[in-house]
């Protein structure tokens, strides 16, 4: 008897393969195999002509979905067939959340087994795992398959329906999502706090401190709080919106002349402590990961986007390293729980061990999907170091392992010491923090790489000091202070923010932050997430027609009915009904509210102190204002935020559309004028005008930390004059030159059209940069940038050369993930296969369907996608109420 067994990827299947009987044959079936339609080619010609046929959903029978096999994986699945024709038995084994359990129903739709079939679901990829998951095999949950199918549907009814929209309305390429408009929307909130902050400054003092001549120890720091009994002011109690204390706010303000003269008073006046409290403290280890949390430390720790650190942990998980990544539980099992006390006992010694078990509760909205939290796979923990792991593998196991084994030790106990000290009427506080049992902390510490670095870090000292003593002040300054606006959301707090106000799930957030990207809602800048004006746009147009689309409590209601769906406590059709076609559904509104959206007033963003208008164009955000008759357009550059556009930026922006470019100087050897520009892109320096003899004057970006304002006419003259030839590479004898280019200043090694590339670090000059200091650099190990530009890059795997024309097949890793390049030509990597797992057979295969994509589609013209709808309608009706009808009665599972 032989046994075929399907999973999502290769590596699962090939773990797997190693705790299966030999009769076992294990196959993959790269994710999903069947959706509803991603293009117009993929709509069967049968169905072309129907009105609903682009929604891929027929709302009018029942919200029957039209599933495709996509043109990649129809090889796929033809080897899944054959490979059943040869067994006696099926077993689908796909991950055990919502998105497994609907893969295992649409393989058992497709392949039509005629042979016993079974479901089989497991937490971890170990031998223990996979034999007790044989033994409790189970049918296929229907209720979980609904679950994700309306799930599904509910995502394709408000993406398919208001896109369109914003198409019309806004610009051509956005998207709207039923989580992801949510998402923004809280981007956007955070940066009009931002531009309606108004900033506020004080001053205080704050003393150097000795400890008594009769005393030893270090010095110690003390800040001003109160002065003649009354408190001092700080950022708290400022207003945002005036940048002012409220009137009837009982605290002193110190401006800068009045700390300064406060400080001249107090100078060589006596010291007195006047109380001392020690107040102990017990901090508690943080439960194990969950999806949430895990993508949220990793992004705070390790600088890993939510994509990428999901990437990597489904990697884990297919090799056996971890337990199943998308989860919202911290729940351990008894067996995970033995393990990590038993390495807590080995590695830090009894004392470290808490003393009972520690099981920790799920408090996360909605929680569900697997049963256990995020952990090393297995009975015995292996440590980071026993893995073999390398790079960011390494990074996010070693992660997994601190923060499990940390959920069984015991807890930290620490003393808060506070130390309040008068001058004159001045009154001072200095605190302390003593660690006197390192617990938890000892493995691991949030937000730290090092914890025994960390440990250091949170212990502060102070002398041993009695009231009635009198410390020595050896410095004491005036310190002013500006209040700063809300902070921006890292992908880390966007992630948090939504999980606790219910908004979609945890393991969906990598993907919708990724889409906010790439769809242009927001620029990742050193790890903030910083809305674009077409985010506001967007957001104005939704908050204003639809606002039930973006209002978090909607969106956490429709979530939970989504979860009690799956549990079978609320029905799906009812609620499909009501949400798009009833008296206040989502496609009424759209007809009603369409021809309301003046698509004038939806492309121009709204915002408050600018008398001109900011809109939405073409090639994106730009000014207009009134000029006499005139009206005066400025392309708004890429790297000016919302929150940043202020009145005086728009004079500047402008000013040289009205009066001209500002003009630096005269270059000293062609006596050209060298004007200064704000463009799309950023601030640049221009030699001469544009003219018809001229249509391309040379220009030159400004580098960072150099802005109109303050650029010379000699730093003008230098950039004008790069590229910059240092001289020529010793052992190559090929040029080196400096040059400022996307990313920053840095220096080029050109030997025989082979290109090395070096940036430039702090305190070098693209201007000054000598050929030693670029030797130097170019020395360094090189190292990647994500980037799309794979010629720049090395490849992650190099696949070999391509039949046809012998150029190389290579893969390499972009901003939105690994994918395979062949000349001018990319293709994605199917969801579920890892890039080891990539043969040059089947990427010859998937450039083949990318390129004959793209071929089709550019002939594709609307008179012919007319002719075709027309030939087809009235036997596609006919066939789809047939199809309609049968559909439902292939829901039987085994």
């Amino acid at each position: 008897m032989s046994t075929l067994v399907i999973v999502e990827s290769p590596t699962k299947a090939r773990t797997i393969r190693n705790y299966l009987p030999r009769d076992y044959r294990v196959e993959a079936s790269m994710g999903h195999v069947r959706d509803l339609p991603q293009s117009a080619t993929e709509i069967p010609a049968n169905v072309k002509g129907e009105k609903w046929a682009q929604l891929g959903v027929n709302v009018d029978a029942d919200f029957e979905p039209l599933y495709v096999v996509p043109k990649d994986k129809k090889k796929v699945v033809t080897q899944l067939k054959d490979a059943l024709k040869e067994a006696d038995e099926l077993i689908l084994a796909t991950d055990e959340d919502r998105e497994g359990e609907s893969i295992s129903w649409h393989l058992y739709q497709l392949l039509k087994p005629k042979v016993p079939t079974k479901r089989m679901v497991f937490h971890e990829i170990t031998s223990d795992a996979i034999k007790k998951a044989l033994k409790n095999c189970r049918n296929i949950d229907e209720q979980l398959v609904r679950a994700q199918e309306t799930r599904r549907i509910l995502d394709r009814l408000v993406g398919y329906t208001l896109s369109p929209l914003l198409w019309k309305k806004i610009a051509w390429g956005l998207s709207a999502g039923r989580v992801q408009s949510v998402a923004v929307r809280v981007l956007v909130s955070r940066e009009r706090q931002r531009r309606a902050f108004r900033q506020g400054s004080y001053w205080d003092l704050k003393a150097t401190l000795t400890p008594p001549d009769s005393l030893k120890g270090e010095s110690f720091m003390s800040q001003l709080v109160t002065l003649g009994g009354t408190r001092l002011a700080n950022g708290g109690d400022f207003d945002p919106a005036t940048g002012k204390i409220p009137p009837d706010s009982k605290v002193i303000l110190l401006n800068q002349e009045q700390a300064e003269a406060l400080k001249e008073r107090l100078t060589g006046k006596t010291w007195k402590v006047t109380d001392i409290e020690e107040r102990p403290v017990t901090r508690k280890p943080a439960p194990p990961f969950t999806t949430s949390t895990l993508q949220q430390e990793s992004n705070r720790k390790l600088r890993l986007s939510a994509r990428d650190t999901m990437r990597i942990a489904q990697n884990l998980y297919e090799q056996g390293y971890i337990t199943y990544m998308r989860t919202d539980s911290v729940h351990l099992s008894e067996q995970a729980i033995a393990a990590a006390r038993d390495c807590v006992e080995k590695l830090y010694g009894k004392n470290y061990l808490s003393p009972q078990p520690k099981q920790y509760t799920t408090k996360s909205k909605g929680a569900q999907e697997a049963h256990e939290a995020i952990r090393p796979a297995g009975s015995t923990f292996r440590t980071p170091q026993e893995t073999g792991l390398s790079g960011r593998e390494f990074q996010v196991y070693d992660l997994i392992w601190k923060r499990t084994v940390a959920s069984q030790m015991a807890d930290s106990r620490q003393t808060q010491i506070i130390v309040q000290l008068l001058v004159e009427d001045a009154g001072f506080r200095s605190s302390g923090k003593r660690i006197d049992f390192p617990g938890f902390l000892r493995a691991y510490v949030e937000g730290s790489d090092d914890p025994e670095a960390a440990l250091e870090d949170q212990e502060v000292i102070l002398p041993n000091l009695k009231v009635g003593d009198s410390p020595n002040c050896s410095d004491l300054e005036a310190i002013g202070h500006e209040t700063q606006p809300p902070a921006r959301y890292t992908e880390a707090t966007l992630v948090k923010t939504l999980e606790s106000e219910g908004i979609g799930r945890p393991s969906t957030y990598a993907s919708i932050i990724g889409t906010i990207i790439d769809k242009g809602y927001a620029q990742l800048v050193s790890n903030a997430l910083i809305p674009t004006f077409t985010a506001f746009a967007v957001t104005e147009l939704l908050e204003k027609h639809f606002p039930d689309v973006v209002d978090p409590s909607f969106t956490s209601k429709m979530e939970q009915t989504l979860d009690d769906i799956a549990t079978g406590e609320a029905a799906w059709l009812p609620y499909l009904k009501t949400f798009y076609l009833g008296d206040k559904g989502l496609e009424t509104l759209v007809k009603e509210q369409e021809n309301q959206i003046d698509a004038n007033v939806a492309r121009t963003v709204e915002l408050e102190n600018l008398d001109a208008k900011v809109r939405i164009g073409k090639y994106g955000a730009y000014i207009e204002k009134e000029n006499g008759d005139d009206v005066v357009t400025a392309s708004i550059p890429k790297d000016l935020t919302p929150a940043d556009l202020d009145p005086q930026k728009v004079e500047t922006l402008l000013r040289q559309k009205t009066v001209g470019p500002e003009q630096v100087g005269r270059h000293p050897e062609t006596g050209e004028p060298i004007y200064v520009l704000i463009g799309p892109y950023g601030p640049y320096v221009q030699l001469g005008d544009k003219t018809e003899e001229n249509p391309k004057p040379k220009q030159a970006s400004l580098p960072k930390g150099v802005t109109p304002e303050n650029v010379t006419l000699e730093q003008a003259v230098g950039l004008l004059s790069l590229p910059r030839t240092l001289g020529v590479h010793p052992a190559t004898g090929a040029q080196i030159q400096a040059n400022l280019g996307r990313f920053g200043p840095y220096v080029v090694h050109n030997q025989s059209g082979e290109k090395d590339y070096r940036s430039l670090k702090a305190g070098d000059d693209i201007l000054t940069i000598s050929l030693e200091r670029a030797l130097e650099l170019l020395s360094e190990p090189k190292k990647g940038r994500s980037t799309t530009n794979s010629k720049s890059k090395a490849a992650l795997r190099e696949l070999g050369s391509h039949p046809e024309d012998s150029e190389p097949v290579n893969i390499y890793n972009g901003p939105y993930g690994p994918y395979i390049k062949h000349g001018k030509t990319n293709a994605r990597i199917p969801e579920g296969v890892s890039v080891d797992d990539v043969t040059l057979a089947s990427a010859l295969e998937w450039l083949a369907s990318k390129a004959s994509t793209a071929k089709s589609t550019r002939k594709t013209t609307s008179k012919s996608r007319s002719s075709n709808s027309k030939s087809t309608t009235k036997s596609s009706s006919t066939t789809a109420k047939k199809n309609n009808r049968t559909k439902n009665s292939e829901r039987a599972s085994p």
